[in-house]
């Protein structure tokens, strides 16, 4: 646990110390990959260990974005207690879902959290305390003036974001090295014999689903950070879709494959302008290929490595060691 608690430590410092040696844009996108690696990791714990699939992680993150922009424009409260509520409502409507799909399995799952993916976003145009279609603002403030007039709001983003991703998998790490850990996998491996063993696999199954919407919630919540606004348009189908294409090319039962699954997704618009630019498609291109390149990916991936690169990577090493 020590080792642990140093190495992160460590890390965190690194990534600190890069961020204030790059520009805005490389900065942003550290944020982003933030954002993505907390969000993965609630897929790598639900679905690679528990084996619940869900694509619905979208709407998972849509309810912490609002309830932590709802949280701060309402209450004035500090941004530390808009992200606990984020947190908090987040695995509430978790556990509230995790109670039905714990009925369900295999496609049946996938399908009803698919819907929720989809529908979710309409529902929240009905509300016009949730802002309709445009949204509503989510501003964390300006950086402390300790920091300096050099240090800019991007940069504050990057330190907010960083900090929430390495605490949430050091988190996850820890539970999922636990024995609720080891009894997820047993589920999946095997839920006939675990059930014989005694252990109840619908209440797991439940905390399961609780924790990773926590974790989708709060991924939720630092997205709306960056961009400065909780609005239907910002958790769309695609970002489900994403997410699972993130997951997958991650390895969905290797926890530090995330970081590589978000390293991809943040690339992937990178990759998308600079092919626009040369077939010359203009905007029209550019706005569908990163779509398009998710996709491909996703089915490449399915293909030649069903377990993703990065766990493929994973089990090589260990068969090297």
């Amino acid at each position: 646990m020590r080792k642990k608690i140093i190495l992160f430590i460590l890390l965190g410092w690194l990534l600190l110390v890069i961020g204030d040696r790059v520009d805005e844009l490389r900065v942003y996108q550290g944020a982003q990959i933030a954002m993505y690696t907390i969000a993965l990791a609630s897929i790598v714990l639900l679905t690679g260990y528990s084996g619940q699939v869900s694509l619905g992680n979208g709407a998972m993150m849509a309810v912490g974005g609002y309830a932590a922009a709802l949280t701060l424009n309402n209450l004035g409260s500090p941004v530390w207690f808009a992200f606990l509520m984020a947190i908090f409502f987040s695995a509430l409507f978790g556990a509230l879902l995790g109670t039905a799909a714990a009925r369900l399995s295999g496609p049946y799952l996938a399908g009803t959290t698919l819907a929720l993916a989809v529908g979710l976003p309409a529902i929240a145009n009905q509300f016009s305390f949730l802002g309709g279609e445009p949204g509503i603002f989510f501003d964390v403030g300006l950086p402390p003036q300790r920091l300096g007039q050099e240090f800019t709001q991007y940069k504050w983003f990057f330190w907010i974001a960083t900090l929430i991703a390495l605490l949430a998998l050091f988190i996850t790490s820890n539970i999922l090295q636990s024995r609720f850990g080891r009894t997820w996998r047993a589920i999946r491996s095997n839920p006939l014999a675990t059930e014989l063993s005694g252990i109840h696999s619908s209440q797991m199954k439940i905390l399961a689903f609780t924790i990773s919407s926590a974790l989708a919630g709060l991924a939720g919540a630092v997205l709306a950070m960056t961009i400065s606004l909780v609005a239907p348009g910002a958790y769309t189908l695609t970002l489900s879709f994403a997410l699972v294409t993130g997951a997958v090319l991650a390895g969905v039962s290797s926890l530090p494959g995330v970081v590589l699954g978000a390293l991809i997704l943040v690339a992937i618009p990178e990759i998308a302008d600079a092919l626009a630019n040369r077939l010359g498609g203009g905007e029209n291109v550019s706005s569908y290929l990163p779509g398009l390149i998710v996709s491909i990916l996703l089915i490449l991936s399915v293909i030649f490595t069903p377990n993703g690169p990065g766990e493929n990577l994973h089990r090589h090493h260990r068969k090297k060691a």
